[in-house]
């Protein structure tokens, strides 16, 4: 039987020009070619292509990345069909001396680096969380380089960058800050930044804000402001952004936390 269900959308991350989430069942890709970097893993099943007149497969814990402009096909190598999720990156996402590499190896065997894409596909979509989504795809596009012997950050981390970051954040509590803008600010790679600031404080950049966010929030509540309102003066997408936060750090609810007594309005 052929059948696909595919959800797709445009997300707010600079780099990422489509994320494609997708079970196949019969369906055969004919010979196409993407203007962008395919970047590819296989939660169920097997894809078997042709890459440059070679005959591949992508499945399990293999990470795929296929080189924009070189066309390539694709049907399921298992009965049942697969399940895949993908990520078209950019074309200057990545070097464009990286497209022959890819063309000679498309795939890694590498189950860190698939996690890290699988968590990367996992916050994509949160609203109010895009700083994680910028740290996650920093240091997977970083793997990807390292992955063809191009790695773009000296081996040494310097500190300072940790903290230069850490006080541009705290200037951005509540407006936010994109990992683009800070590194275009400090005048350093964003996956540097992201590897700096974790190494010297032990958590990233958006688990920082993010306590930070709580910390505010905490004080509005306790200073009497109605709850309704405390999530945006904080910093926070919305109420439930605020509860899974102020839950995940605090151990208790927003109300739970307020005063006896203090209005939700």
């Amino acid at each position: 039987m052929v059948g696909a269900t595919i959800s797709a959308w445009r997300p707010r991350l600079d780099g990422v020009v489509e994320v494609l989430h997708a079970h196949m069942t019969g369906h055969a890709y004919p010979m196409h070619a993407h203007d962008a970097w395919t970047l590819l893993i296989v939660d169920d099943g097997a894809v078997r292509y042709d890459l440059d007149r070679h005959e591949r497969g992508a499945f399990g814990d293999l990470v795929t990345l296929l080189p924009p402009h070189v066309p390539h096909n694709g049907d399921s190598a298992t009965p049942g069909g697969f399940h895949k999720r993908v990520f078209y990156l950019a074309p200057e996402v990545l070097p464009h001396a990286l497209i022959g590499a890819a063309v000679d190896n498309p795939t890694l065997a590498d189950p860190s680096l698939r996690s890290r894409v699988a968590g990367l596909h996992r916050v994509v979509r949160r609203p109010g969380e895009e700083l994680e989504a910028q740290g996650r795809l920093a240091d997977v596009v970083e793997r990807l380089r390292a992955w063809h012997g191009r790695p773009a950050l000296p081996a040494r981390l310097d500190r300072a960058p940790a903290y230069r970051l850490r006080d541009l954040l705290e200037e951005h509590v509540v407006a936010g800050l994109s990992l683009g803008e800070a590194a275009r600010v400090l005048h350093f790679h964003p996956a540097y930044l992201v590897r700096s600031f974790s190494r010297e404080f032990g958590m990233s950049p958006h688990r920082y804000l993010v306590s930070r966010r709580v910390d505010l929030a905490r004080r509005l509540i306790v200073t009497g402001e109605p709850l309704r309102s405390v999530a945006a003066d904080s910093g926070f997408y919305d109420q439930p952004h605020l509860v899974r936060h102020f839950k995940r750090i605090l151990g208790v609810s927003p109300r739970a936390f307020a005063p006896r007594g203090l209005p939700d309005a």
